[in-house]
């Protein structure tokens, strides 16, 4: 029996251990659709998480005209968050004249404050927008602490 062991081994052992030549076409032919399906599918993933962690920044005049048509914030909050707003840029507009004794730090935190409120209301019922909104951030506030910047709104 150890013959026919050694034998069944040997047989085998040249197919699995040469990648040039097929052990048999039905093998080989799905063992290389898998092979391309699974590299088609781990390359897939990477370019569109990729692609969705990073939206493209929002400007000031489009997301204002995103956060009016959103559905997933009712009018009454619609129109507090513009009052909020409202208030934050006057703020800055104080601050920039010398008239506020509020520091830069303390209304980064009111602009903070601010987006996150707006995060938290659009996050279910609007993801894309609070997605937009969350990547957008940064770049609002470097328009909002640049005096130069801040002026040309």
């Amino acid at each position: 029996m150890s013959a026919k062991t050694t034998a069944r081994t040997a047989a085998k052992a040249p197919a699995s251990a040469s990648s040039s030549a097929p052990a048999s076409p039905t093998v080989s032919t799905s063992g290389q659709a898998a092979s391309k399906a699974d590299a088609t599918a781990s390359t897939a993933l990477p370019t569109r998480t990729a692609q969705a962690a990073a939206p493209a920044a929002l400007d000031l005049k489009s997301l204002e005209s995103r956060l009016k048509s959103t559905s997933g914030i009712g009018v009454f909050t619609k129109i507090t968050l513009k009052n909020q707003v409202d208030d934050l840029l006057a703020r800055f507009r104080s601050f920039y004249k010398g008239d506020l004794a509020a520091t830069l730090v303390q209304l980064r935190q009111s602009y903070d404050q601010l987006v996150l409120k707006v995060l938290a209301l659009l996050q279910d019922a609007d993801p894309p927008l609070a997605t937009a909104i969350a990547a957008s951030r940064e770049s609002i506030w470097g328009i909002l602490s640049d005096r130069s910047k801040f002026s040309a709104v």
